[in-house]
């Protein structure tokens, strides 16, 4: 049996006025057989994955399509009215967000129905939660959206769409004879449209195929390194650019879209350098939007209690401000810009442009990550919630192919989104075909109700983008809350917001993690390491620092180092250390070397005797302890440079009589001391599991 760090500890137990020496019995500790060659690893794995029997396979089809387990056991009764209640209202509110959130990730508003249409069906298919909604989410269709016109300005589309509809519809419109100029216009504008869905089909394709990958070389871990405090901050950041780039259109504006690192500041300057230009009637018609789509959603808010169901505020405005704008002719009188032709059925599947992929591919990285984030970070919440488990994998695939499929028909990114996920629950979802349901209407408005919103004002699309942003921005009231619990990720949450707004939304999501990152180095870079006291008539010891009434055992220091101990702060370690006990053993070292130089001096000439008093009384001088004990129960590991740092330590203070005792040690830290040959041999036995243990032990071995 293989002896694995021996525990030996001595104690003093007095009794009256004799006092006897009791010694604790060895520990003996026996290592599990986890020695196991690379070799034998990878062939059991290999025979693990490549091993198919029927009972594998069926588990591996079930697992894959997560609908096969749970729609043979729906309960009709139980379920079937509410997930329709939820599909129908989910779908209602879908249908204005979809055209509105077209226009953010630079398509037309076809495509935005397109996309929920298939996506709430995919995941119906391959998704593992029962309440989140999947579909266009507002700040993945403004990364789509700033993609798609960079590559509109690479390819020489210079013309804005806005323009170009309203010059190319108004011949359509009034039935005019279209002259060849005018064909020239019209074909630019079919072009730019197609080249615009192609982009963005393509990018999604490529962001699909990385969710995919990472769900099937189980790479979710990624996700750990967006954390709840970062997603929200860069959610708040991007609401501002949303909210930029859908001011043109409150204003009735035809401005290019800025694009690039500083397009928020960019996009502001345009819009007051031609804020001359306003467009009077989109103007008063955002207000009236404003004017009743805020008061209603608060009141939607305030008493979700109480409602069965929210009330679809969106639908009534955009309804009434289609029929506004067509029997009043605002097009055609004040030249408001509108939807235009929406037509109706699918068109043909077409497979992405290869070609683009080497343009969007880079693009499409924080895409998916940031897609594929917040929707396993939803599922996990609502399923914890409603006391049910996900799988991050096969949520990762579902979302993975909720991009994928939909591409080869000219849709664009989709992902989990909070506001319809939150409807969905409260209007009584219980499982997925609530989301069936939803593609239902969806489908009611493809095939027949599309083409009546052909007249609707942009402005009226804009104005449900940015209302749609209040729960985004309301978390600048959270700050104080946040403040309090935890400063570091206030931090965190403003710079990456910070940088997502004023830089742009791929390189403040890339500054918020390496932010984050450091963050968590300079925690440990620096930790709390205080000394400990001995809580009375216990075995525990406890931060003096931290706690009143803790007693300390003569001639013994406890030190408590709180992070783990690598590279980084390994000279915080030993400074630290010096400077809790008061002694640091490389000038004790020093100045009795010079000590007894000095007094060599002095007696080879016989002068200045108080300086050689002087000398005797300094290297005389007692240090106030003989012990110190390292409590290791927070240092999770050791590197190279760790394991020499204890080293030095341990030699060190051992050089001028003080000995080192680590205890608390977790099997990772013996085993890298051990490997690092910390101890010479016969020493191990000066790992302990308590620090009352080693403290027992230095008394003993004093002698008290």
């Amino acid at each position: 049996m293989a002896e694995f760090n021996n525990v030996h500890s001595v104690t003093e137990m007095p009794e009256g006025d004799d006092a006897k020496r009791s010694f604790h019995q060895r520990m003996f500790l026996e290592p599990q057989e986890n020695e196991r060659s690379m070799k034998a690893l990878v062939v059991k794995q290999a025979k693990k994955t490549c091993s198919c029997t029927p009972a594998k396979v069926k588990d591996y089809v079930f697992s894959f399509f997560p609908v096969l387990q749970w729609l043979p056991k729906y309960k009709l009764r139980e379920y079937l009215l509410g997930d329709i209640m939820s599909g129908v209202i989910v779908g209602i509110l879908l249908v204005p967000q979809s055209i509105a959130y077209s226009l953010l990730a630079g398509q037309e508003p076809l495509y935005g129905l397109y996309t929920s249409f298939f996506a709430s069906i995919i995941y119906f298919i391959f998704g593992t939660s029962r309440h989140i909604s999947v579909g266009i989410f507002g700040v993945i269709c403004l990364m789509v959206g700033q993609v798609v016109d960079r590559e509109i300005q690479r390819a020489g589309y210079d013309l804005e769409p806005a323009a170009l509809s309203v010059l190319a519809d108004t011949a359509a419109h009034a039935n005019a004879t279209i002259s060849p100029g005018n064909q020239t216009l019209q074909e630019l504008v079919y072009n730019k449209s197609c080249y615009a869905i192609k982009v963005g089909a393509t990018m999604t394709f490529i962001a699909g195929v990385y969710q995919v990958a990472m769900g099937f070389f189980q790479v979710g871990f990624v996700s750990v390194y967006l954390s709840d405090s970062l997603l929200s901050g860069f959610v708040t950041g991007a609401s501002f650019t949303i909210l930029t780039s859908q001011a043109k259109y409150l204003l009735g504006l035809d401005i290019p879209r800025s694009s690039g690192i500083g397009s928020l500041v960019a996009t502001w300057i345009n819009i007051f350098r031609n804020i001359h230009k306003t467009n009077v009637c989109d103007l008063i018609t955002s207000f009236l939007c404003f004017l009743v789509l805020i008061p209603s959603k608060e009141l939607n808010e305030r008493f979700k209690s109480r409602l069965k169901a929210p009330i679809p505020v969106e639908v009534v405005v955009i309804v009434a401000a289609t029929l506004a704008s067509h029997f009043g002719k605002l097009r055609e009188t004040y030249g408001s810009s509108v939807a235009g032709r929406i037509p109706t059925g699918f068109l043909p599947p077409r497979p992405p442009d290869w070609s683009l992929i080497p343009y969007v591919a880079l693009d499409a990285i924080p895409i998916a990550i940031i897609g594929f984030a917040i929707t396993v970070s939803l599922s996990e919440m609502f399923a914890k919630k409603h006391g049910y488990s996900v799988k991050a994998n096969q949520e990762m695939y579902a979302i993975g192919f909720c991009n994928i499929i939909p591409s080869f028909f000219r849709c664009f990114v989709t992902s989990a989104a909070l506001a319809k996920t939150l409807v969905k629950e409260s209007t009584g979802c219980r499982t997925q075909m609530s989301g069936l349901v939803t593609s239902l209407v969806i489908l009611l408005v493809l095939l027949v109700i599309a083409p009546l919103f052909c007249s609707l004002q942009k402005c009226v699309l804009a104005v449900i983008t940015i209302v749609n942003l209040r729960g985004a921005l309301r978390k600048f009231k959270d700050l104080p809350k946040m403040w309090h619990l935890s400063r570091v990720d206030t931090v965190i949450w403003l710079v990456t917001m910070a940088a997502t707004a004023f830089i742009s939304t791929e390189i403040g999501l890339l500054v918020g993690v390496c932010f984050s990152m450091l963050c968590v180095i300079f925690r440990t870079q620096r930790p709390e390491a205080p000394l400990l006291g001995w809580v009375a008539e216990s075995e525990t010891y406890e931060s003096l620092s931290a706690y009143k009434n803790l007693q300390t055992k003569p001639g013994i220091v406890v030190f408590r180092f709180e992070a783990p101990l690598y590279y980084i702060n390994k000279e915080c370690f030993k400074s630290t250390l010096y400077k809790q006990t008061g002694v640091n053993p490389v000038w004790v070292k020093a100045a009795k070397k010079k000590a007894a130089k000095r007094m060599l001096r002095e007696k080879e000439v016989v002068s200045g005797g108080n300086q050689t008093s002087m000398s005797m009384d300094f290297v005389s001088e007692p240090l106030g302890f003989h012990t110190i004990v390292i409590d290791c129960c927070a240092i999770q590991f050791l590197d190279t440079a760790g394991i020499r740092t204890l080293q030095e330590v341990y030699k060190d203070y051992g050089e001028i009589d003080v000995q080192v005792l680590l205890a608390q040690c977790n099997p990772s830290v013996r085993s890298s001391l051990i490997r690092g040959e910390f101890f010479k041999e016969g020493e191990d036995h000066l790992l302990f599991h308590s620090v009352h243990q080693a403290v027992d032990f230095a008394l003993g071995a004093q002698g008290h």
